[in-house]
C-alpha cells in the first residue's frame, strides 16, 4: 500500500472530477484540509462557479475518501522546523510536507512552486499516482 499526503488543492480536484483512487493506495493530510478545502469550496461559490448544493457534493464526496487526519505536536513541532528552515511566512504548506516526512510515501500537490521547494525533503507525486 503506498500512502500519500494530499494538499487542499489536490482534494478539491478530486472532487471536481470526481476520480476514484486506486483501491492500494492510503490518502492522509493533516487536519487543516478541512478548512482549508471548505473555504475553497466556500469561495468557489461566492465567485459563482459553483452552487451550494454543487459544493456540498463536492465535499460529501471528499469525505467518502476515507482521507486519515492527522494533527498531532510531533507533527506540528516538525512544520514549524520546516517552516523555519524553508523561511515560509505560515506554516500551513509546512504541515503537508512534515506528514509526508512522518507518515507516507510521497506528497501530491498541484502547486508547482511548492513541489519544487520541497522536493529534497520530501517524495513528490504527480496528480496520477492516486489512481
Amino acid at each position: 500500500m503506498t500512502r500519500f499526503v494530499i494538499g487542499a488543492d489536490v482534494a478539491f480536484r478530486l472532487a471536481a472530477e470526481r476520480s476514484a483512487v486506486d483501491a492500494g493506495h492510503q490518502l492522509v493530510a493533516p487536519t487543516l484540509l478541512r478548512s482549508q478545502l471548505l473555504t475553497q469550496l466556500y469561495q468557489a461559490v461566492r465567485r459563482g462557479e459553483l452552487t451550494k448544493k454543487e459544493a456540498d457534493g463536492r465535499l460529501d464526496y471528499v469525505r467518502s475518501l476515507r482521507i486519515r487526519l492527522l494533527g498531532d505536536r510531533v507533527l506540528q513541532a516538525v512544520a514549524w522546523r520546516i517552516a523555519d528552515q524553508l523561511g515560509w511566512p505560515d506554516t500551513y504548506d509546512a504541515e503537508y510536507v512534515a506528514l509526508t516526512q512522518l507518515q507516507a510515501d510521497a506528497f501530491v500537490t498541484l502547486d508547482t512552486a511548492l513541489a519544487d521547494a520541497v522536493r529534497d525533503l520530501v517524495t513528490v507525486a504527480p496528480y496520477d499516482a492516486l489512481s
